[in-house]
């Protein structure tokens, strides 16, 4: 044994606060995975069902958009926004 520490893996940058048969998420959905493949940024999504406390700060604002831990875009996600907030 080498005692070597398995690698970790980053937070991603962007999170999709959404929820399923949203078709707002579909079309974030499709914005934030583009943008964050051509920059090579990690993302992550999750549902406001999933969670009381996000089901009743955001339901009314899904899709909403964080990065790097911060509120970014709510109900639409506009890419060129996106992209500048990533670099």
């Amino acid at each position: 044994m080498t005692g070597e520490q398995p690698a970790q893996t980053p937070s991603p940058r962007v999170v999709l606060l959404g929820r399923p048969g949203c078709h707002l998420c579909d079309e974030a959905r499709v914005v934030v995975e583009r943008v964050t493949s051509e920059l090579g940024v990690g993302w992550a999504e999750q549902s406001v069902d999933d969670d009381p406390e996000l089901l009743r700060r955001y339901a009314e604002q899904i899709p909403v958009t964080f990065v790097d831990g911060r509120r970014h875009d709510f109900w639409r996600v506009d890419e060129a926004r996106l992209r500048a907030a990533l670099r």
